[in-house]
């Protein structure tokens, strides 16, 4: 009986053509070699087409000029940067010098894509001619343009983003966000218009799945002003190719830069914002940095040791007077103490906490513990007016807060992972809607181990703690507690004691010094 092969799809294929350059290139760089000759590839389709067309209608004195491309949207690439001419040299030597001079010309000529591509990138690596030589023929099979249903080029970029992350786990830059969750967030904001922000854009994946979001509800991607900062240089160059390909325009500045210590949006207001920034940040800042920071000023100074806080209020500063912002962050921002328990009191007083979300452990490619999706809204009541569309069905919300435990709704996700499915994305945003509204005793229930709405009244007795399992009912609790969650918290709590515990000491040394006695530690 014969075994029939299994049948290796495209992403696949590609990273295993990378696989051969083991040796000479690591792991970290598989994505950047083999997604900047995607881009060749798919640019190039993209302009054949075209070609072919200005041919086909008897415009062919058209078919060397620029403006005859960009007006549908296609890059004009020269000849040298066509990927006819760079499969024609592949065996050459200098083929490495070829890819550098095609990446070079199509960013010269097309200015949507300046500061996208890379410099001199092929050659600085030094990489094997018959192996490079191997993965062009291995591209060259792949037609990007022919199934118009399916962004064949956003496939290959997630699938290594994603391997990259699975190969490369260092718990450090959580920059690659699961499409699933993206989708979830996407629902429940529905972010059809105005401006989106992200002050740490990674790759620019969760601009494009927004884009996707208002495409398939029927909305036009015109409406909408994309805003960015990105610190990594060559993830930055990821996000600005990745959102010139798809034509969507985005200013992220001409650099990348630190979003705390040059902060290149500063009087931005932005409608939407999203962010998945680094869990846990530590050294983000000085002990003695950023202290008159304006965009802490109504708050105190987030701690030096951790900059979960920091990136809060960054958002909170960054939000306009009507909308909302969703970011990720680690559990035991959810109950810090200092500094951070006094922020999180304010910002609950200040009323712009609206939903805490537990999400599912194994659904990050970078850290295997369960994460929490907050999101804030600087006015709920304008906002429920946006969702409902009728002052009547507006239902007065004021300082509750929607808790939702998510751990139980998921679906496996490439072996050890997890993701939503499409019904648990169903669910979990019309509960959020459903709280949004006036009808909440019919539409809304709180639900045991899943959702619970809890008034100022009953935060504050807890002292202001975030974590949902103080507010969710559980019908088992012993089998429902959460070693992350609790160790998370406890981490927090003991990295506040150290922190009081190094004040006190320094302030006894200062004491001593004062009375003419030095003493060393």
């Amino acid at each position: 009986m014969a075994v029939k092969k299994k049948e290796i799809n495209i992403e696949e294929k590609l990273w295993q053509s990378a696989n051969k350059l083991r040796g000479s290139v690591e792991a970290s760089e598989y994505k950047h070699v083999v997604l900047w000759l995607i881009f060749l590839k798919f640019a190039s389709d993209k302009f054949e087409e075209r070609r072919q067309e200005l041919i086909s209608e008897w415009k062919e004195k058209y078919i060397e000029m620029t403006e005859f491309y960009t007006m549908k949207n296609v890059f004009y690439l020269p000849e040298i940067s066509r990927w006819k001419y760079l499969i024609e040299n592949a065996k050459q030597t200098d083929i490495s010098l070829k890819i550098d001079t095609a990446l070079l010309t199509v960013e010269k000529n097309n200015p949507s894509l300046k500061w996208a591509l890379p410099d001199n990138y092929y050659s600085r690596l030094n990489l094997d001619t018959t192996k490079l030589s191997a993965l062009l023929d291995e591209i060259n099979d792949i037609d990007t343009i022919k199934d118009k249903s399916h962004d064949i080029v956003g496939r290959v970029y997630e699938y290594f983003l994603s391997k990259f992350a699975i190969a490369e786990w260092k718990g450090k830059w959580e920059f690659y966000t699961p499409k699933s969750i993206v989708n979830l967030i996407a629902e429940m904001i529905e972010p059809y218009k105005w401006k989106i922000y992200d002050p740490a854009c990674g790759s620019g994946w969760m601009f494009v799945q927004s884009m996707k979001f208002i495409e398939s509800h029927h909305g036009n991607k015109k409406d909408v002003s994309v805003y960015g900062q990105e610190y990594t240089a060559t993830t930055y160059k990821l996000a600005k190719m990745n959102l010139a390909i798809r034509w969507i325009s985005a200013n992220l500045w001409d650099m990348p830069e630190d979003t705390f210590k040059k902060d290149q949006h500063k009087d931005l207001k932005a409608d939407f914002i999203m962010a998945n920034p680094p869990f846990n940040q530590k050294d983000w800042r000085a002990s003695n940095e950023l202290i008159d920071d304006p965009r802490w000023m109504w708050y105190d100074v987030p701690p030096a040791s951790n900059a979960n806080y920091g990136w809060i209020l960054n958002i909170v500063s960054k939000l306009s007077e009507n909308w909302v912002a969703w970011f990720l962050l680690a559990n035991g921002s959810l109950s810090g103490g200092g500094e951070e328990y006094k922020i999180r009191k304010k910002l609950i007083e200040n009323d712009l906490v609206e939903a805490i979300i537990i999400l599912p452990k194994q659904m990050f490619y970078t850290t295997p513990i369960s994460v929490t999706l907050w999101i804030l809204n600087k006015n709920k009541k304008a906002r429920s007016l946006e969702i409902n569309w009728n002052i009547k069905n507006y239902r007065d919300r004021q300082k509750e807060v929607l808790f939702m435990d998510l751990r139980t709704m998921w679906e496996p996700f490439e072996k050890k992972y997890v993701q939503f499915g499409q019904n648990d994305i169903e669910k979990i945003a019309t509960t959020y809607h459903n709280w949004q509204q006036k009808d909440f005793e019919t539409k809304y229930q709180n639900i045991a181990e899943f959702c619970y709405s809890a008034s100022f009244e009953e935060i504050e007795r807890k002292d202001f703690s975030l974590v949902p399992s103080k507010y969710i009912e559980f019908v088992n609790r012993d089998e429902n507690i959460d070693f992350d969650e609790k160790m998370t918290v406890l981490q927090g709590e003991f990295s506040t004691l150290l922190q009081e515990e190094q004040k006190s000491k320094e302030e006894l040394l200062l004491v001593f010094k004062k009375l003419g006695y030095e003493i060393k530690l």
